[in-house]
């Protein structure tokens, strides 16, 4: 008899031991958990106003100024327009050094062998 109290008596103390230890974890992970809610919030607010911060960067008025302060950029008008064209020359110029280079290839790979 004397045997089941001590036994039972020990189970008592390992078993309160146990819910001790189990509600300190429980404690600090529910504290862990509360931070990170809060730094997610803070992030959320951050990110927020980078948002807005990023829209009110890239307003056009603000980007017009910029280009024509810092840029001395001009807004386009036909008077000052200047238009490219493209001839059949520019065309026939522009492929001729493909074929004179694939010509020298073909020539240099005669010599090597």
């Amino acid at each position: 008899m004397t045997r089941l109290i001590f036994i039972l008596l020990l189970a008592l103390l390992t078993s309160s031991l146990y819910l001790v230890n189990v509600q300190y974890q429980s404690r600090q992970l529910y504290t862990a958990l509360d931070k990170a809610r809060s730094q997610a919030r803070s992030i959320e607010a951050d990110n927020e106003r980078l948002q807005v911060e990023k829209r009110a960067q890239a307003a056009p008025l603000r980007v017009e100024k910029l280009a024509k302060e810092q840029l001395q950029m001009r807004s386009v008008t036909p008077a000052i327009t200047h238009y490219a064209s493209y001839s059949v020359e520019a065309a026939s110029a522009a492929r001729a050094p493909d074929v004179g280079t694939k010509q020298r290839s073909a020539g240099t790979q005669g010599r090597i062998q």
